[in-house]
C-alpha cells in the first residue's frame, strides 16, 4: 500500500514538472546591432558587453513578469549594409520585439527605414541629433545628442573668453553631424570658426590638417570623432608643438582614449557623460547611485572600467525593461511606454521622453572633463 502511494506521489511530482515545462512561457527576444569589431569597436564592445551584463542580471532576478529575455546580438562592424541585413535578420527570422543599438550614428541612421516599416521599437545608442531630430515613431535614443555635447564646449569657450577655434571632423556620419551642429551653434556663442577641416575614419597622419591650423589664427581647435583618430590628433598635435587648447568629442570619452593617445592626452578636455567621473561627483546627484552600481558591477565582471559608451547599452536595456514591466512585451506597448518614460535616472542622464522628444536629454547629461595625469578630471 505504501508502495503504490509512493508511486502515485512520484507520478503527480513529475506531472507537476512536466506541465510546467509544457506551459512556461517562451523567453522575450530583444535584438541588440553593435559595432562589436571595426573601427567603431571602442564603442560596441562595452555596448555589448553591458547589454549582455544586464540581460544576465535580469533573468537572474526572475526576468520581467516572470518572463526570461533572450539578447540577440549581431556585430554590425560599422558598416551600414551590414547593419541592414542584420536588422532584417532580427525582425523577420529572430521575430525580436525590441531593438537597441545600432552604435553608429551612419548605422543608426540607415536602419531606421526598417524599423519604421516593421513597427518594432529601437533605441539607438549613437549621437547624431538626425537620428530623433525629427522625431520618428518607433526611434528612441540614449546617446546624448551632439548638439548638447557642443553647447558644453562653447560654454566653456566663452567662460574662458575664447571666439576663434579651429575644427577638424571625421568625414562619417558621427563626423559630419558634429561638425553641422559646430558651425550652427558657433554664432549663437559668439565663436567663429576660422578654420575647417576634415579626415578620413581610416586616415592614420593628420598633420597636413594640423599644420595648417598651426598657422591659422585659432586661439583653440575642437577635434571631433570616435577612436583612434583622435588619439592620433592628439599625438600629432604635440609632435606639432601646438600649444593652444585642444577639445576632443564625447566620441573619446572612454579610458581607450587615453591608451591610445598616451602622454599627448594631458590636458586635453571634452564633454562626457558622468559615468567616467562618477566616484567626483556629490551624492546628491540623482544620477550618483546607478552610475556607481554600473561603473563596480562592470569592472566585477569584465574586469575594466564602466564607461560612456557602455552606459548607453545600460540605459536601453533598463528603458526596455521599465516599459515592458509597465505596458507587457507587444512591440506597441514597449513603444508607447518608452514615450511616457519622465525621471529615468541613468547612465548618460536623467531621461524625460515625450511626443515631441524622443532624445530625452538637456545639457545637463553632460559634464566637462580634462585628463589629468592619465586619468580624468571632472572640471567643476
Amino acid at each position: 500500500m505504501s508502495r503504490n502511494i509512493f508511486r502515485m506521489i512520484l507520478v503527480l511530482f513529475f506531472s507537476f514538472l512536466m506541465a510546467g515545462a509544457v506551459f512556461a512561457a517562451p523567453p522575450v527576444k530583444i535584438g541588440a546591432l553593435f559595432s562589436v569589431t571595426g573601427p567603431a569597436s571602442p564603442l560596441g564592445e562595452p555596448e555589448r558587453n553591458t547589454a549582455e551584463m544586464m540581460v544576465a542580471e535580469i533573468n537572474k532576478a526572475g526576468g520581467i513578469n516572470g518572463r526570461q529575455l533572450e539578447l540577440i546580438v549581431y556585430d554590425t562592424q560599422g558598416d551600414a549594409t551590414k547593419a541592414v541585413q542584420a536588422v532584417n535578420k532580427l525582425i523577420k527570422d529572430d521575430k525580436v520585439v525590441a531593438i537597441i543599438g545600432p552604435s553608429t550614428t551612419g548605422d543608426s541612421m540607415a536602419i531606421i527605414p526598417v524599423v519604421e516599416k516593421a513597427a518594432i521599437p529601437l533605441i539607438s545608442c549613437a549621437a547624431g541629433i538626425k537620428i530623433t531630430d525629427p522625431v520618428k515613431k518607433w526611434v528612441f535614443k540614449t546617446a546624448q545628442n551632439d548638439v548638447l555635447a557642443v553647447m558644453r564646449i562653447y560654454k566653456n569657450l566663452q567662460k574662458q573668453k575664447i571666439s576663434r577655434v579651429a575644427i577638424l571632423t571625421v568625414s562619417d556620419g558621427f563626423g559630419s553631424s558634429g561638425r553641422e551642429q559646430l558651425k550652427l551653434k558657433a554664432k549663437e556663442f559668439g565663436i567663429s570658426i576660422i578654420s575647417d577641416e576634415t579626415y578620413g575614419p581610416k586616415d592614420t597622419d593628420m598633420t597636413v590638417q594640423l599644420t595648417k591650423i598651426r598657422n591659422s589664427n585659432a586661439q583653440a581647435v575642437i577635434c571631433w570623432g570616435t577612436n583612434p583618430g583622435p588619439a592620433i590628433v592628439a599625438r600629432n598635435a604635440q609632435q606639432l608643438g601646438i600649444k593652444i587648447p585642444l577639445y576632443m568629442s564625447h566620441g573619446v570619452s572612454s579610458r581607450k582614449f587615453i591608451d591610445l593617445a598616451g602622454d599627448s592626452a594631458g590636458g586635453i578636455m571634452l564633454p562626457s557623460g558622468k559615468v567616467i567621473v562618477a566616484d567626483q561627483l556629490p551624492n546628491s546627484d540623482p544620477q550618483k547611485k546607478a552610475l556607481m552600481s554600473y561603473v563596480n558591477k562592470y569592472r566585477a565582471r569584465y574586469k575594466v572600467e564602466g564607461d560612456h559608451f557602455g552606459g548607453h547599452a545600460w540605459d536601453a536595456v533598463m528603458l526596455l525593461k521599465n516599459a515592458m514591466e509597465k505596458g507587457g512585451f507587444a512591440p506597441a506597448a514597449i513603444r508607447d511606454q518608452l514615450e511616457k518614460t519622465k525621471k529615468f535616472a541613468g547612465i548618460g542622464g536623467t531621461f524625460n521622453f515625450s511626443p515631441q522628444d524622443h532624445a530625452g536629454l538637456n545639457i545637463d547629461a553632460f559634464v566637462l572633463v580634462k585628463v589629468e595625469k592619465g586619468d580624468w578630471k571632472l572640471i567643476k
